[in-house]
Protein backbone atom coordinates (compact mmCIF):
# COMPACT_ATOMS: atom_id res chain seq x y z
CA UNK A 1 0.00 0.00 0.00
CA UNK A 2 0.94 3.34 -1.03
CA UNK A 3 0.78 5.71 1.85
CA UNK A 4 0.31 9.71 1.47
CA UNK A 5 0.29 12.43 3.79
CA UNK A 6 -2.89 13.70 2.11
CA UNK A 7 -5.93 11.90 3.51
CA UNK A 8 -6.54 9.55 0.79
CA UNK A 9 -5.31 6.12 2.69
CA UNK A 10 -8.27 4.56 3.26
CA UNK A 11 -8.96 2.58 6.58
CA UNK A 12 -5.55 3.33 7.37
CA UNK A 13 -6.66 7.05 8.15
CA UNK A 14 -9.47 5.61 10.23
CA UNK A 15 -7.03 3.21 12.22
CA UNK A 16 -5.00 6.51 12.66
CA UNK A 17 -7.70 8.44 14.12
CA UNK A 18 -9.03 5.45 16.07
CA UNK A 19 -5.42 5.37 17.74
CA UNK A 20 -5.47 8.69 18.38
CA UNK A 21 -8.65 8.61 20.10
CA UNK A 22 -7.66 5.64 22.03
CA UNK A 23 -4.50 7.12 22.88
CA UNK A 24 -6.19 10.23 24.43
CA UNK A 25 -5.36 13.67 25.54
CA UNK A 26 -4.33 14.59 21.62
CA UNK A 27 -3.17 18.26 21.74
CA UNK A 28 -2.39 19.08 18.08
CA UNK A 29 -3.54 15.98 16.61
CA UNK A 30 -2.93 17.04 12.73
CA UNK A 31 0.99 17.03 13.36
CA UNK A 32 0.81 14.10 15.34
CA UNK A 33 -1.01 12.12 12.04
CA UNK A 34 1.42 13.28 9.97
CA UNK A 35 4.36 12.02 12.45
CA UNK A 36 2.31 8.74 12.65
CA UNK A 37 2.32 8.73 8.50
CA UNK A 38 6.11 9.42 8.13
CA UNK A 39 6.78 6.69 10.68
CA UNK A 40 5.02 4.13 8.57
CA UNK A 41 6.51 5.93 5.44
CA UNK A 42 9.72 5.43 6.81
CA UNK A 43 9.49 1.50 7.66
CA UNK A 44 8.30 0.96 3.90
CA UNK A 45 11.18 2.93 2.46
CA UNK A 46 13.95 2.17 4.40
CA UNK A 47 16.02 -1.05 4.87
CA UNK A 48 18.96 0.12 6.66
CA UNK A 49 18.60 -0.15 10.45
CA UNK A 50 20.83 1.99 11.16
CA UNK A 51 18.96 4.81 9.53
CA UNK A 52 15.61 3.53 11.39
CA UNK A 53 17.41 3.39 14.68
CA UNK A 54 18.69 7.27 14.32
CA UNK A 55 15.24 8.43 13.45
CA UNK A 56 13.58 6.70 16.14
CA UNK A 57 16.60 7.54 18.71
CA UNK A 58 16.04 11.39 17.34
CA UNK A 59 12.51 11.88 17.66
CA UNK A 60 12.73 10.32 21.43
CA UNK A 61 15.36 12.59 22.27
CA UNK A 62 13.42 15.40 20.60
CA UNK A 63 10.07 14.47 22.69
CA UNK A 64 11.81 14.59 25.75
CA UNK A 65 13.53 17.58 25.17
CA UNK A 66 9.74 19.29 24.86
CA UNK A 67 8.50 17.29 27.69
CA UNK A 68 11.51 19.15 29.91
CA UNK A 69 11.37 22.62 29.05
CA UNK A 70 7.23 22.59 28.33
CA UNK A 71 6.84 24.03 31.83
CA UNK A 72 9.26 26.74 31.60
CA UNK A 73 8.17 28.11 27.70
CA UNK A 74 7.18 31.29 29.60
CA UNK A 75 10.71 32.10 31.28
CA UNK A 76 13.56 33.18 29.04
CA UNK A 77 16.82 31.22 28.92
CA UNK A 78 20.32 31.79 28.23
CA UNK A 79 22.33 28.85 26.69
CA UNK A 80 26.06 29.33 27.87
CA UNK A 81 28.64 27.45 26.17
CA UNK A 82 32.59 27.71 27.02
CA UNK A 83 35.67 25.40 27.94
CA UNK A 84 34.31 22.15 29.85
CA UNK A 85 38.50 22.36 30.74
CA UNK A 86 38.56 25.43 32.47
CA UNK A 87 39.84 25.43 36.47
CA UNK A 88 38.14 26.66 39.04
CA UNK A 89 41.18 29.08 39.91
CA UNK A 90 40.83 30.82 36.57
CA UNK A 91 39.43 34.27 36.43
CA UNK A 92 37.27 33.40 33.98
CA UNK A 93 35.65 30.63 36.25
CA UNK A 94 34.94 33.28 38.42
CA UNK A 95 33.24 35.30 35.48
CA UNK A 96 30.84 32.58 34.62
CA UNK A 97 29.92 31.85 37.91
CA UNK A 98 29.06 35.25 38.35
CA UNK A 99 27.50 35.29 35.24
CA UNK A 100 25.26 32.31 36.01
CA UNK A 101 24.03 34.39 39.42
CA UNK A 102 22.96 37.22 38.31
CA UNK A 103 21.02 35.77 35.59
CA UNK A 104 18.93 34.12 37.94
CA UNK A 105 18.80 37.57 40.24
CA UNK A 106 17.54 38.99 37.11
CA UNK A 107 14.70 35.93 36.39
CA UNK A 108 16.29 33.76 33.92
CA UNK A 109 16.94 30.23 33.77
CA UNK A 110 20.30 29.05 32.32
CA UNK A 111 20.90 26.24 29.58
CA UNK A 112 24.39 24.53 29.77
CA UNK A 113 26.03 21.32 28.70
CA UNK A 114 26.08 20.03 32.14
CA UNK A 115 29.85 19.34 32.22
CA UNK A 116 32.65 21.01 33.83
CA UNK A 117 34.26 23.95 33.32
CA UNK A 118 32.74 26.90 32.35
CA UNK A 119 29.27 24.75 32.54
CA UNK A 120 29.73 24.04 36.27
CA UNK A 121 30.34 27.50 37.05
CA UNK A 122 27.73 28.52 35.29
CA UNK A 123 25.47 26.34 37.15
CA UNK A 124 26.86 27.11 40.47
CA UNK A 125 26.51 30.68 39.75
CA UNK A 126 22.71 30.35 38.62
CA UNK A 127 22.11 27.42 41.09
CA UNK A 128 20.03 24.39 40.56
CA UNK A 129 16.32 25.70 40.45
CA UNK A 130 17.49 27.41 37.96
CA UNK A 131 19.53 25.39 35.59
CA UNK A 132 19.18 23.25 32.63
CA UNK A 133 21.80 20.49 31.82
CA UNK A 134 22.06 19.44 28.32
CA UNK A 135 24.70 16.80 28.24
CA UNK A 136 26.33 14.09 25.28
CA UNK A 137 27.28 10.79 26.06
CA UNK A 138 31.33 10.88 24.86
CA UNK A 139 34.35 8.36 26.24
CA UNK A 140 35.80 11.10 27.70
CA UNK A 141 35.43 14.75 29.52
CA UNK A 142 31.75 15.00 29.56
CA UNK A 143 29.68 14.03 32.90
CA UNK A 144 27.36 15.91 34.57
CA UNK A 145 28.55 18.00 37.16
CA UNK A 146 26.92 17.98 40.60
CA UNK A 147 24.70 20.86 40.51
CA UNK A 148 22.50 19.53 37.69
CA UNK A 149 23.44 15.14 38.45
CA UNK A 150 20.44 14.02 39.44
CA UNK A 151 18.31 17.51 37.98
CA UNK A 152 14.88 16.49 36.76
CA UNK A 153 16.42 19.41 33.86
CA UNK A 154 19.15 17.20 32.78
CA UNK A 155 18.91 15.95 29.33
CA UNK A 156 21.49 13.19 27.89
CA UNK A 157 21.78 12.90 24.35
CA UNK A 158 23.49 10.56 22.20
CA UNK A 159 23.29 12.92 18.70
CA UNK A 160 24.90 16.22 19.04
CA UNK A 161 22.68 17.38 16.81
CA UNK A 162 19.63 16.91 19.09
CA UNK A 163 21.07 18.32 21.29
CA UNK A 164 22.39 21.42 19.52
CA UNK A 165 18.91 21.77 18.55
CA UNK A 166 18.17 21.85 22.35
CA UNK A 167 20.72 24.71 23.18
CA UNK A 168 19.24 27.21 20.44
CA UNK A 169 15.78 26.57 20.58
CA UNK A 170 14.76 26.75 23.84
CA UNK A 171 17.21 29.97 24.02
CA UNK A 172 16.35 33.44 24.35
CA UNK A 173 20.35 34.71 24.31
CA UNK A 174 23.31 32.88 23.79
CA UNK A 175 26.20 33.75 25.77
CA UNK A 176 29.90 31.97 24.69
CA UNK A 177 33.35 32.35 27.30
CA UNK A 178 36.54 31.09 25.77
CA UNK A 179 36.46 27.49 24.98
CA UNK A 180 37.92 24.77 22.38
CA UNK A 181 36.68 23.56 19.36
CA UNK A 182 32.77 22.81 20.85
CA UNK A 183 32.54 26.86 21.83
CA UNK A 184 33.91 28.11 17.84
CA UNK A 185 31.80 25.28 16.78
CA UNK A 186 28.59 26.64 18.36
CA UNK A 187 29.64 30.22 18.39
CA UNK A 188 29.79 29.58 14.16
CA UNK A 189 27.14 27.49 14.16
CA UNK A 190 24.97 30.43 15.91
CA UNK A 191 26.14 33.22 13.66
CA UNK A 192 25.05 30.92 10.53
CA UNK A 193 21.66 30.61 11.91
CA UNK A 194 21.33 34.17 12.63
CA UNK A 195 23.07 35.51 9.81
CA UNK A 196 20.69 33.60 7.21
CA UNK A 197 17.56 33.87 9.55
CA UNK A 198 17.09 30.44 10.17
CA UNK A 199 16.95 31.47 14.09
CA UNK A 200 14.75 34.31 15.10
CA UNK A 201 16.97 37.29 16.04
CA UNK A 202 18.17 37.25 19.68
CA UNK A 203 21.48 38.72 21.59
CA UNK A 204 24.88 36.58 21.36
CA UNK A 205 27.78 37.91 23.22
CA UNK A 206 31.05 37.16 23.12
CA UNK A 207 32.11 36.95 26.87
CA UNK A 208 35.95 37.68 26.46
CA UNK A 209 38.58 36.36 29.35
CA UNK A 210 39.90 39.60 31.94
CA UNK A 211 42.75 40.51 29.24
CA UNK A 212 40.07 40.79 26.22
CA UNK A 213 42.21 39.08 24.23
CA UNK A 214 40.25 35.57 23.19
CA UNK A 215 37.08 36.84 21.14
CA UNK A 216 39.43 40.01 20.20
CA UNK A 217 41.47 37.54 18.22
CA UNK A 218 38.94 35.92 16.68
CA UNK A 219 37.13 38.88 15.79
CA UNK A 220 40.29 40.46 14.26
CA UNK A 221 40.78 37.17 12.15
CA UNK A 222 37.01 37.40 10.88
CA UNK A 223 37.53 41.14 9.72
CA UNK A 224 41.12 40.59 8.26
CA UNK A 225 40.19 37.13 6.37
CA UNK A 226 36.36 37.04 6.42
CA UNK A 227 35.41 40.63 5.58
CA UNK A 228 38.26 41.61 3.87
CA UNK A 229 37.46 38.89 1.29
CA UNK A 230 33.57 39.88 1.17
CA UNK A 231 32.74 36.79 2.30
CA UNK A 232 30.58 38.48 4.90
CA UNK A 233 28.98 41.42 5.23
CA UNK A 234 29.63 44.38 7.60
CA UNK A 235 26.30 44.21 9.17
CA UNK A 236 26.96 41.05 10.33
CA UNK A 237 29.29 42.14 13.16
CA UNK A 238 25.89 43.74 14.60
CA UNK A 239 24.55 39.83 14.95
CA UNK A 240 26.87 39.81 18.03
CA UNK A 241 27.96 41.76 20.96
CA UNK A 242 31.59 40.70 22.11
CA UNK A 243 31.95 42.03 26.31
CA UNK A 244 34.85 42.09 28.73
CA UNK A 245 32.98 41.62 31.95
CA UNK A 246 29.74 40.33 33.44
CA UNK A 247 27.86 43.37 34.01
CA UNK A 248 27.94 44.44 30.59
CA UNK A 249 26.62 40.87 29.14
CA UNK A 250 24.41 41.04 31.12
CA UNK A 251 23.00 44.66 30.11
CA UNK A 252 22.84 43.67 26.70
CA UNK A 253 20.32 40.39 27.04
CA UNK A 254 18.50 42.87 29.15
CA UNK A 255 18.25 45.76 26.87
CA UNK A 256 17.37 43.35 24.15
CA UNK A 257 13.81 42.57 25.57
CA UNK A 258 13.70 46.15 26.53
CA UNK A 259 11.15 46.32 24.40
CA UNK A 260 11.18 43.92 21.66
CA UNK A 261 9.32 40.69 22.68
CA UNK A 262 9.40 38.55 19.89
CA UNK A 263 8.75 37.84 16.30
CA UNK A 264 6.59 35.61 13.76
CA UNK A 265 6.26 35.65 10.26
CA UNK A 266 3.24 36.00 8.49
CA UNK A 267 2.01 35.85 4.78
CA UNK A 268 5.14 36.83 3.87
CA UNK A 269 5.78 39.78 6.44
CA UNK A 270 7.36 40.19 9.39
CA UNK A 271 5.49 40.31 13.05
CA UNK A 272 7.54 41.92 16.36
CA UNK A 273 5.52 42.11 19.03
CA UNK A 274 6.18 44.73 21.75
CA UNK A 275 6.04 45.01 25.08
CA UNK A 276 4.40 48.87 24.73
CA UNK A 277 3.75 50.60 21.94
CA UNK A 278 5.89 52.80 19.90
CA UNK A 279 4.58 56.42 18.75
CA UNK A 280 3.44 56.96 15.36
CA UNK A 281 6.28 59.65 15.35
CA UNK A 282 8.74 57.01 16.06
CA UNK A 283 7.44 54.88 13.48
CA UNK A 284 8.35 57.13 11.22
CA UNK A 285 11.88 57.61 12.63
CA UNK A 286 12.31 53.33 12.15
CA UNK A 287 11.09 53.83 8.43
CA UNK A 288 13.64 56.55 7.74
CA UNK A 289 16.26 55.08 9.47
CA UNK A 290 15.61 51.49 8.36
CA UNK A 291 14.09 51.70 4.55
CA UNK A 292 16.38 49.51 3.25
CA UNK A 293 15.44 46.58 4.98
CA UNK A 294 12.35 46.82 3.54
CA UNK A 295 10.77 45.58 0.37
CA UNK A 296 9.80 48.13 -2.39
CA UNK A 297 7.02 50.03 -1.73
CA UNK A 298 7.25 48.27 1.85
CA UNK A 299 5.78 50.25 5.42
CA UNK A 300 6.29 49.39 8.93
CA UNK A 301 2.64 49.97 10.21
CA UNK A 302 1.37 49.16 14.20
CA UNK A 303 -0.96 46.29 14.73
CA UNK A 304 -2.69 44.57 17.04
CA UNK A 305 -2.59 40.83 16.60
CA UNK A 306 -3.07 39.37 12.80
CA UNK A 307 -5.21 36.77 12.40
CA UNK A 308 -3.09 34.07 11.68
CA UNK A 309 -1.35 34.54 15.42
CA UNK A 310 -4.68 33.58 17.18
CA UNK A 311 -3.03 30.26 18.24
CA UNK A 312 -0.24 32.27 20.26
CA UNK A 313 -2.75 32.66 23.04
CA UNK A 314 0.54 34.34 25.41
CA UNK A 315 0.72 37.09 23.10
CA UNK A 316 -2.42 38.08 21.82
CA UNK A 317 -2.79 41.30 24.06
CA UNK A 318 0.82 42.35 22.42
CA UNK A 319 1.44 45.42 20.38
CA UNK A 320 2.82 44.78 17.23
CA UNK A 321 4.59 46.22 14.45
CA UNK A 322 4.06 44.77 11.07
CA UNK A 323 6.80 44.95 8.42
CA UNK A 324 7.55 43.99 4.38
CA UNK A 325 10.46 43.09 5.76
CA UNK A 326 13.44 41.77 2.89
CA UNK A 327 14.26 38.48 4.82
CA UNK A 328 17.88 39.07 3.75
CA UNK A 329 19.61 41.67 5.80
CA UNK A 330 19.62 40.14 9.24
CA UNK A 331 22.58 42.21 10.90
CA UNK A 332 20.52 45.11 10.14
CA UNK A 333 17.13 43.77 11.59
CA UNK A 334 19.38 43.58 14.55
CA UNK A 335 19.80 47.03 14.50
CA UNK A 336 16.12 47.82 13.94
CA UNK A 337 15.49 45.44 16.85
CA UNK A 338 17.60 47.88 19.31
CA UNK A 339 16.55 50.96 17.70
CA UNK A 340 12.94 49.54 18.89
CA UNK A 341 15.13 49.15 22.60
CA UNK A 342 16.48 52.60 22.44
CA UNK A 343 13.21 54.54 21.99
Amino acid sequence: MKISFSKNNGPLDKLIEQLMETADGIKRPEYVREMIITSLKAGQESEETKTLKLMNTTLKEMRFTAKTFGPYRNTRKVTVFGSARTPHDNPIYEMAKLFGKKLAEAGYMVITGGGGGIMQAVNEGAGSEHSFGVNIRLPFEQKANPVVEGNPRLITYKYFFNRKVAFLQQSDAVALFPGGFGTLDEAMETLTLLQTGKHNPLPLVLVDDPDCSYWTQIIKLIEEELLASNYINLSDFKLFDRVCSVDDAVEKIQHFYRRYHSIRYVHNQLVIRLLTPLSQDDIRKLTDQFHDILLPGGSIIASGALEAEMDDEDVIHLPRLVIDFNRRDFGRLRSFIEAINDF
